[in-house]
């Protein structure tokens, strides 16, 4: 798997390329703050990127109205799979950092329509913790809320 660094600038980044048209791709929709357009590592038929047109590596680095942005045009995109390609499921994946398994830093929702055995794989171990420990990461995340406007 290639994986872009996230030190990269707009200059060398692929999807500000492929945005800016310098690269060919297959666009599926557009507006002024969004491109669609098919994955090249389709992993099943209908499977799109929606990439904001500005440069921007992660989620923390959007503003509420692109994030906003992003989502229209990935539930578009969906409904134009379902109609086109009338998949039993459909996922909206999102990866942030490389820890976050990311592979491209330029702010990317994927949206895969999905199949019974199509090998695609979303689990992780549960750790399952206490009523309290939950109430107190609840806590915390409140208490940075508040911080914010």
């Amino acid at each position: 798997m290639t994986v872009i660094s996230p030190q990269h600038t707009p200059l060398d980044c692929i999807f500000c390329r492929l945005i800016a048209r310098n690269i060919p791709s297959a666009i599926v929709a557009e507006d002024a703050q969004t491109l669609a357009f098919m994955d090249l590592g389709q992993v099943n038929p209908g499977h799109v990127l929606v990439a904001l047109r500005r440069h921007a590596a992660t989620l923390l680095d959007l503003t509420p109205d692109e994030a906003a942005a992003v989502m229209r045009t990935a539930h578009r995109v969906a409904l134009a799979i379902r109609a086109a390609f009338d998949p039993p499921g459909l996922t909206l994946l999102q990866a942030n950092g490389r820890e976050g398994d990311q592979t491209v830093f330029h702010f990317h929702l994927h949206v895969v329509p999905r199949h019974a055995s199509d090998g695609i794989t979303l689990a992780w171990p549960r750790k399952d913790p206490e009523p309290q420990v939950l109430e107190g990461y609840a806590q915390r995340l409140r208490e940075a809320l508040a911080d914010r406007p």
